[in-house]
Formats: structure tokens, C-alpha cells, sequence
């Protein structure tokens, strides 16, 4: 249906992609996308202030591929519309560079987007890199109004064909999400407050406003080998967990549900983790859920 033509005027998909420190994986990730798509696309990478000029590194190996030093670490949300603002394709790929592909699979994203004009964006299924029979994601549940807990449908379970029928996701996840062009100019870009952590699920809820729909399509896939760039029980991942919950509760709910949210939040949900980290001896989470919590009402004032 679509031939492959790498770096043209007028691609049919963007794939915009972060790097932090990351170049083997980068690489990787290009190299996959090199191999196996076979549609028009070109592919963006925006070193994110990395310790080497990971930029040039790319673009010296990589020619075909748009590469834009940020001298500053402007966080994922900031680096991908860096990217966005690069991009010539119909549809835009919002890919992390610790991901890669083993098929074209994703051209049946484009063809789904083609013939469901409503929705705005979508995610493949994410599958586990290191266990590749074991999914990440199989779309999203909804988030409780006020203890903003939800699952993602799926997540550790053997792939056994169990999801493989499309279906609206109350979310999407920010590994993998392509979405169209034309949704930027009616629910704009990537929220940059954030940094890190909830921007791609505060950017779902403006889709969503807009009046498109979110799907998870499991006709394409993607391996994810994780958050290997900030490490799962990392202080910093902590304190932007804490602060953005608190900072999405305060941007996505209203009247009296929203101060519900805060106050939960406030006297269940951090205690508990503060608790928690000192029993493990980790006092450096404990500290950072403090800072996080501390630091939201900072933030809220700047983007209320």
C-alpha cells in the first residue's frame, strides 16, 4: 500500500523521538524503523542536552534523519514538541528511543486513523523487550475522580491473543502515540509543565476536548525495554510522580471533586508513600514525595 522513502518533503508519517543520554538505543530504535517500515516517513530526534552532542553522533551515522540539539533539558514533554514543531507528516509518531519494531505493523495504525476520522490518536500494543510474550499495554482504564488510581488493561499478562480487537482507551500511552497532524491546531502541543510524568495524559484529556476519540490498535507493535533513563525506585522519578498527580487532579478536575483529589492525595496517598519509603530506609523518596508534594502548590499558581 505505501513504499518506503526515507527523509522526503512529504512524508506520510513523523516519528519524533527523545534522547537523554541514550544514543545506543537510539540507534537501535533507527535501525528498526530502517528495516522493517515500508511507507513514506521520516524520523526526528531531539537530543535532549545529553552529556555528548548525541545529536551530531546521529547525524553523522544516520544522514536521512532530522536531528536537533536542546541545549537544555526541556523534559519529555518539552523535547517532543521540539520535534512536533519539525514535523512534515500527516500523522506524527511520538516514539520513545528505548523502543524498536520488528515488523511494519505500524502502517495498520495509519490505515485504522485513515478510515476512523474521529479519532484523533492512537497506541499500538506495547509488548515487554526483554519478555517479548508479555504485554505493557493494552490500553487504559479510567481514572478514579478522586483518588486518581487506574490500571493499564493488560500489563504483565502473556500475550495470548486477548486483546487484539481495537477499542477506545480512556488513555494512551506516551511510549508509542501516533497522532494526527491536524489535532495539534485544536488541542495544541504537549503540556511542558509537567517535564516528566502525566504531560501525555493531560494532552489525552485536551484530545479528548477537542472532540476526538482515543484507541488502542493492536494490529501494530512495539517493544518497550522501559524507563531505563530514570530508574524505577529513583528519587527524581518520586518527586515528578508526586508533584504531576497532584498537578493533573488540579488541571483535569473540577468543583468539589477537585479539592477531593488534592486532599486525598494530600493526607492518604503521600503519607502512605512517605511511610513506606522510610520503612525500606529510602529516605531520599521520602524527602523527594515532600518536595513533590511541597512544589505542586508552586506550579499550580504559574499554570492556573
Amino acid at each position: 500500500m505505501y513504499s518506503n522513502n526515507l527523509g522526503i518533503a512529504d512524508p506520510l508519517l513523523s516519528i519524533i523521538s527523545v534522547n537523554y543520554n541514550g544514543f545506543d538505543d537510539t540507534c537501535e530504535m533507527i535501525d528498526s524503523l530502517k528495516e522493517h517500515l515500508t511507507f513514506s516517513f521520516e524520523v526526528i530526534v531531539v537530543d535532549n542536552a545529553s552529556k555528548v552532542n548525541d545529536a551530531e553522533r546521529i547525524r553523522l551515522i544516520y544522514p536521512w534523519v532530522k536531528c536537533i540539539r536542546s541545549e537544555k533539558n526541556l523534559g519529555f514533554a518539552g523535547g517532543n514538541n521540539i520535534g512536533i514543531a519539525e514535523a512534515k507528516g500527516k500523522y506524527l509518531f511520538l516514539l520513545n528511543n528505548d523502543t524498536f519494531v520488528t515488523d511494519n505493523s505500524l502502517s495498520n495504525l495509519i490505515t485504522f486513523m485513515d478510515s476512523n476520522p474521529q479519532v484523533g490518536a492512537v497506541t499500538p500494543k506495547l509488548k515487554f523487550a526483554l519478555y517479548s510474550d508479555e504485554i505493557q499495554f493494552a490500553g487504559y482504564a479510567s481514572f478514579s475522580k478522586i483518588t486518581l488510581r487506574n490500571h493499564i488493561i493488560g500489563y504483565g499478562e502473556k500475550d495470548e491473543g486477548q486483546y487484539e480487537i481495537p477499542k477506545r482507551s480512556a488513555f494512551l500511552h506516551g511510549a508509542a502515540m501516533m497522532v494526527r497532524k491536524e489535532v495539534i491546531g485544536k488541542a495544541g502541543i504537549l503540556p511542558d509543565m509537567y517535564f516528566l510524568y502525566y504531560e501525555e495524559l493531560d494532552w489525552c484529556e485536551r484530545i479528548k476536548e477537542a472532540g476526538y476519540e482515543l484507541w488502542y490498535v493492536p494490529g501494530g507493535t512495539v517493544y518497550h525495554k522501559e524507563s531505563k533513563s530514570v530508574g524505577s525506585n529513583s528519587s527524581l522519578k518520586m518527586f515528578y510522580m508526586t508533584r504531576n498527580r497532584l498537578l493533573f487532579a488540579w488541571r483535569n478536575s473540577s468543583g468539589f471533586n477537585r479539592y477531593l483529589a488534592i486532599a486525598y492525595q494530600t493526607t492518604i496517598a503521600l503519607p502512605k508513600s512517605i511511610v513506606k519509603s522510610l520503612i525500606r530506609g529510602r529516605f531520599d523518596l521520602a524527602k523527594a514525595a515532600l518536595k513533590g508534594w511541597s512544589c505542586f502548590f508552586v506550579t499550580k499558581k504559574q499554570v492556573s
